[in-house]
């Protein structure tokens, strides 16, 4: 199954929650994309002791999750975090990518 997972949150919680879940996901052998979309894109940013986001990217990373960055939304984030698009450690997407992968899925998620 093909899933979609949309973060447009910046809320440490529930960007942890997203990656728990997109890794769960893949480990029952369905093919997973994270689109990291507005507030969503300062994701590795947020990471807190208590909720790790940077753990779980490295997790979903690791077992095969591929991550999209909305390069609009990083570029509107240029003058108060000029080095978004380097600690995100993604490829950059746009509307049509968003767009297709949200026609492709079987299940779309958002966060």
């Amino acid at each position: 199954m093909k899933v979609t997972v949309i973060v447009y949150s910046n809320d440490p919680e529930t960007v942890w929650n997203a990656f728990r879940f997109a890794t769960t996901s893949l480990i029952y052998e369905n093919q997973v994309s994270v689109f990291l979309l507005g507030k969503g894109v300062e994701a590795m940013t947020v990471s807190t002791l208590k909720y790790d986001i940077l753990e779980q990217v490295e997790l979903f990373r690791n077992n095969g999750g591929k991550i999209i960055g909305c390069g609009v939304c990083c570029e509107n984030r240029k003058e108060e975090m000029p080095f978004l698009q380097q600690e995100l450690h993604c490829d950059m997407g746009s509307m049509q990518e968003l767009y297709g992968l949200v026609a492709e899925a079987d299940k779309v998620l958002t966060f």
